[in-house]
């Protein structure tokens, strides 16, 4: 059992929900959570990536001859220096228990704007560091899910699929940011094609998602080894 889970039954969630289609099923999923999951945590927080809008860093660079980014944010989180808003961001993912990213698939990936915040905010030495990744990641008693939707059906994401097994594209997003993060990763929940889906398809994708979430604290983590990808 999850730690926080066993020290109170209301735990907390964090839901980063981006969508560029607002009217889309990636968003009706987003308030669907919105409503199931709030009946069973103390305090929801959900934000929309579209309006937030980062800081611009100030202050000198560490090394102005050579500019590497990941080493700019990790000695700005050595420094306390990190911008107010991300340090903000970084205050709702440490209260979390469970954090659900919400994001239309793009390219294998999730949209730029998603993965710029992970830049910003999953720095090392606040979700990692080295030593102390993967299961010795800083953010390991947390959870998190992706709840994706895609533009392709689920027969194209089969390993006899066009597209590859799904779980291929799930290896960086899961493992190579998450995992190494110290998350422990809940199975994703995946919308294949809502667009092309019939209503009545669409409405079963909706409930499939209202009735994971109404027993979502119960469940085990993956195996978030390369078996659980790739296969023996």
């Amino acid at each position: 059992m999850h730690p926080r889970r066993a020290s109170h039954c209301c735990p907390e969630l964090d839901h980063v929900h981006l969508d560029y289609k607002m009217r889309g099923l990636s968003d009706h999923s987003f308030r669907l959570s919105q409503l199931t999951v709030v009946l069973c945590v103390d305090h929801l927080v959900i934000y929309l990536l579209l309006l937030l809008d980062f800081e611009s860093p100030e202050g000198a660079v560490s090394n102005p001859e050579f500019f590497n980014y990941g080493v700019e944010a990790y000695e700005a989180f050595k420094k306390g220096a990190l911008t107010s808003d991300i340090i903000d961001e970084q205050k709702k993912v440490q209260e979390a228990d469970l954090v659900i990213f919400q994001f239309p698939l793009y390219w294998f990936s999730m949209p730029a704007i998603l993965k710029g915040w992970m830049d910003r905010v999953l720095c090392q030495g606040f979700a990692f560091d080295i030593p102390g990744f993967y299961d010795s990641g800083f953010l390991k008693n947390k959870l998190a899910l992706l709840s994706l939707t895609t533009g392709s059906t689920a027969e194209m994401y089969m390993k006899t699929g066009v597209s590859g097994d799904y779980r291929y594209f799930l290896w960086p997003l899961q493992h190579g940011a998450l995992h190494f993060c110290g998350f422990k990763v809940l199975a994703p929940q995946i919308s294949f094609a809502p667009e092309i889906a019939s209503e009545e398809e669409r409405k079963a994708m909706v409930a499939s998602w209202a009735q994971r979430l109404k027993t979502i604290w119960e469940e085990e983590p993956i195996d978030c080894t390369p078996p659980w990808y790739f296969g023996q």
